[in-house]
């Protein structure tokens, strides 16, 4: 009969797992934002993130009516749904798929 102590490679192998899974569980959770009636909402600097744009690009979109918006006091927040909504508005296939 063998006796397994909290030293054994395989517990500590197992315990460093668990605490891997826990970080990328936290790391999934910080990124994950509430959503308000099923709709999720981005500030300027994430909308400019993740489109690639400076947040001085994206005041000019907001002022040339090219992006929907939401003014909540000095906040301005952006729906997700409109975002998804402008990408697919303009969005042009490649020439070499249309021929096929």
């Amino acid at each position: 009969m063998t006796l397994i102590t909290k030293r054994d490679e395989q517990i500590t192998e197992f315990f460093t797992s668990l605490d891997e899974m826990q970080a990328c569980l936290e790391d999934a959770q910080a990124e994950t934002k509430p959503s308000l009636n099923g709709e999720r909402y981005f500030t300027d600097q994430e909308v400019s993130e993740r489109l690639k744009i400076s947040r001085r690009t994206l005041q000019d979109y907001r002022n040339q009516g090219i992006i929907s918006y939401i003014q909540l006091g000095g906040k301005i927040i952006y729906r997700e749904s409109d975002l998804q909504k402008l990408l697919e508005q303009n969005y042009f296939p490649a020439w070499r798929d249309i021929e096929k």
